[in-house]
């Protein structure tokens, strides 16, 4: 039974994160912390930290991390069969329909009306993400504003960015 319920958890986690990324955080945190209660909020922040540092799709990494820690192995499949089912087919689905009804103005408009809501998701998880009180400290709001500008304003790779953090980030105390 738990199999199938990793299965249709993350079923429902790769059928409604549009927007990709940090979209699919706070669906993954209602399945896993709040439905279930797979993992606790502080283990679900832990694996975000976590899932930084490695390459490839949030949402992957969670449903290999959750259902590894529920079931095993099987438990991994599980979870990522679902993760990966709905995205595979919605894509398939939306190709057709996009590049047939692309220029119509209510299919615009729709697919704009979500960004602003992945927009505003995103924002949320950001916040989630950091303890407020390390935004007083002066070095700390230095390396944010310094990366946003980085990421924002020049060619350099995130990946980059991201490393050069981690390095600074080990010789800041």
């Amino acid at each position: 039974m738990v199999l199938v319920q990793l299965f249709l958890s993350f079923l429902r986690v790769g059928l409604f994160a549009i927007g990709g990324a940090y979209a699919f955080l706070p669906l993954i945190e209602k399945e896993v912390v709040e439905r279930y209660q797979w993992l606790t909020k502080e283990e679900f922040l832990d694996v975000l930290g976590i899932t930084k540092i490695f390459p490839g799709a949030i949402s992957i990494k969670y449903a290999t991390y959750t259902g590894y820690k529920i079931s095993g192995i099987w438990g991994a499949i599980a979870a990522n069969a679902g993760n990966l089912l709905a995205p595979v087919l919605l894509v398939l689905f939306a190709s057709i329909f996009y590049m047939k009804y692309k220029n119509i103005p209510a299919v615009k408009s729709a697919f704009g009306t979500i960004e602003l809501v992945m927009f505003a998701m995103i924002i949320s998880v950001a916040f989630q993400l950091v303890n407020m009180s390390q935004l007083t400290q002066l070095k700390n709001l230095v390396i944010v504003i310094i990366s946003a500008i980085l990421f924002s304003y020049t060619k350099i790779h995130p990946a980059l960015i991201i490393i050069c953090a981690g390095i600074i980030g080990a010789f800041l105390k």
